[in-house]
C-alpha cells in the first residue's frame, strides 16, 4: 500500500470511527469527532470554509463552559487548508509539529536488536507498573503519578501493552502500545530512555519488540506520532515511513 492509501484506512478506523477507550465517550457533531472524558481531544475533522469557524467557535465554547482543556489535532491533509490559522483566531495555541509515521509490518517489521544485559519486559503487575512508571516519568523530566491508577485499572487489558526495558535488573527504558480491537493500527506511544542509557539501542530495541507483538496479535500497521527532532530518525532508518504532519492545537481554560 502506497502512504496516501494507509493513511486514508488511518482515517477511516482510527479518527473518523475511533476505537472504544477506557474513560473517554467518543462524540460526533458537526464535521468533528471528540473525545471527552479523561482527556478531550478533537480527533478528527472534515469541515466546509463556509461554517468551519462557526463549528470551531461552538467547540471553544463547549469546553470553555465546563473550565476544560481541549487539544485540537490537525493534520496536514485536514480542511479546510487554513485550519490552523482559524484555530489560531479562536484562542488555541500550537502544542509542537510532530509526524505520523507507519510500519507496514507486512512488507518490513522493525529489525532491533536487544542489546547486551538488557531484558524487555511486560508490566503485568503492580511492580512492574511502578517501574514502568518511574522510567517514563523520569525519561522525559516530569511526574507520572497521576498515569498510576489510570494504568493500574488497564493492567488485565489485553489491548494495553506496557514494556519496561532492565539493563542489569534496573529499569531503564519503557515505552506504551495501544492495541484496539477490530482495528489494522496498532500505535506506539512514549519510549523514553534514562539519560545515561541513551544512544545504546534501547528505543530501536523497544519498537522492534513492541512490533513483533503487534504483529503475532494480527496488526498489520503500526503507528506513532514522531518528533522530527528525536523519534523521527530512528524509526526511518528501522523503516517507518512518513504519512502526514500533524500539530496539536490547545485551548486552556481562561
Amino acid at each position: 500500500m502506497t502512504p496516501a492509501e494507509i493513511l486514508a484506512r488511518y482515517d477511516a478506523e482510527m479518527r473518523a470511527d475511533p476505537p472504544d477507550e477506557a474513560g473517554v465517550r467518543h462524540e460526533r457533531a458537526g464535521g468533528i469527532v471528540r473525545a471527552v472524558g479523561a482527556y478531550n481531544c478533537i480527533l478528527f475533522s472534515n469541515l466546509a470554509d463556509a461554517d468551519a469557524d462557526a463549528v470551531i467557535a461552538d467547540q471553544a465554547a463547549s469546553f470553555r463552559a465546563i473550565g476544560a482543556e481541549v487539544e485540537w489535532k490537525v493534520y496536514g491533509h485536514d480542511l479546510p487548508a487554513d485550519l490552523g490559522g482559524r484555530l489560531a483566531a479562536a484562542g488555541f495555541e500550537p502544542d509542537g509539529q510532530e509526524t505520523l509515521m507507519a510500519f507496514d509490518l507486512a512488507l518490513r517489521p522493525p529489525d532491533g536488536a536487544v542489546p547486551a544485559g538488557v531484558e524487555i519486559r511486560r508490566a503485568t503487575d503492580a511492580a512492574g507498573l511502578e517501574d514502568f512508571i518511574l522510567v517514563s516519568g523520569s525519561a522525559f523530566g516530569r511526574d507520572d503519578r497521576r498515569r498510576l491508577e489510570i494504568f493500574r485499572a488497564r493492567l488485565d487489558d489485553p489491548t494495553l501493552g506496557l514494556f519496561v526495558a532492565y539493563a542489569d535488573g534496573r529499569p531503564v527504558s519503557a515505552g506504551r502500545m495501544e492495541l484496539p480491537p477490530e482495528r489494522s493500527f496498532a500505535s506506539l506511544w512514549g519510549g523514553g530512555t534514562l539519560p545515561a542509557y541513551r544512544g545504546r539501542g534501547l528505543y530501536r530495541g523497544l519498537v522492534a519488540h513492541r512490533a513483533a507483538e503487534a504483529l503475532r496479535r494480527g496488526y498489520r500497521f503500526l503507528t506513532i506520532d514522531a518528533r522530527d527532532t528525536t523519534s523521527r530518525p530512528i524509526l526511518e532508518r528501522l523503516g517507518a515511513m512518513p504519512l502526514v504532519g500533524i500539530t496539536g492545537w490547545l485551548l486552556k481554560p481562561q
